[in-house]
């Protein structure tokens, strides 16, 4: 048996939520990148009597559009799944619901499913610092809960929320420019999940293809990438009734 971690974290907060759960389930973790566009995912084989935490943030209540494409590719051969989708403090909405569809059609088993909260991606005002020590001792014991099912042959599905169809996608509305820092070093072209950024000119964002990520922004080691203070600004306004109230963690088993 083998534990999996299948994760999309551009700026590291659902991995580290991921992270909390997988540590405490198993030992000896095969960690799984779903933002490197250059691994051929189709080449990925689990087998049946493996463990998966799949990972993934929520996106205007969605699962990210490369996460979900990258998944389906994976062969998952009747493996156990544990989903997770960690969301800013203001609601996750159908993105489990999502995950749970594309990873059935992967060829996972669905055991048990989480949603994490995690500092704001956009607005980082909200809920930082998480997951916290409470968040980390609320997944601990789910994690427990998971291995006791596990051990006992339970291989049921849990009920799990949203709605089919899901709300609808929405388009990047935050794409992050360089300022008068950038040394066209090239770390955030290389590092972006869906090549959004031109190599030769980080100035040059393909508005279409970029998510909204803010990967950019988090590994760029000048601090020279930027999203417009006033949509920042507007973005903390619209999510402050929605965010300022602490939501906890939502479990199924």
């Amino acid at each position: 048996m083998k534990l999996y971690e299948i994760c999309f974290s551009p700026t590291g907060g659902t991995k580290k939520a991921a992270d909390m759960l997988a540590e405490e389930i198993g030992t000896e973790i095969q960690s799984v990148d779903l933002t490197d566009f250059s691994i051929d995912f189709s080449g990925i084989s689990l087998e049946e009597d493996d463990i998966a935490v799949i990972a993934v943030p929520s996106y205007g209540g969605r699962v990210p559009g490369p996460a979900a494409e990258r998944l389906s590719a994976i062969r998952g051969n009747g493996a156990k799944a544990v989903l997770v989708c960690v969301y800013g403090n203001r609601a996750y909405e159908d993105t489990l619901a999502e995950l749970q569809d594309t990873a059935k059609q992967a060829g996972f088993r669905i055991v048990a499913a989480a949603a994490a909260v995690a500092e704001h991606s956009i607005a980082r005002q909200f809920a930082a610092g998480r997951p916290d020590d409470q968040d980390w001792a609320q997944l601990r014991q789910f994690a427990g809960k998971i291995r006791s099912k596990l051990s006992g042959g339970d291989l049921s599905e849990p009920a799990i929320p949203g709605n089919r169809p899901y709300k609808k996608s929405g388009g990047a509305g935050m794409v992050p420019k360089p300022t008068g820092n950038c040394v066209k070093c090239g770390l955030c072209a290389e590092k972006c999940p869906v090549q959004a950024i031109d190599p030769h000119d980080p100035g040059k964002v393909d508005s279409h293809a970029c998510i909204s990520c803010m990967r950019c922004i988090s590994v760029c080691p000048h601090s020279a990438r930027k999203v417009n203070r006033a949509m920042l600004a507007a973005v903390g306004a619209m999510l402050k009734k929605a965010c300022s109230e602490r939501k906890e963690c939502e479990l199924y088993i």
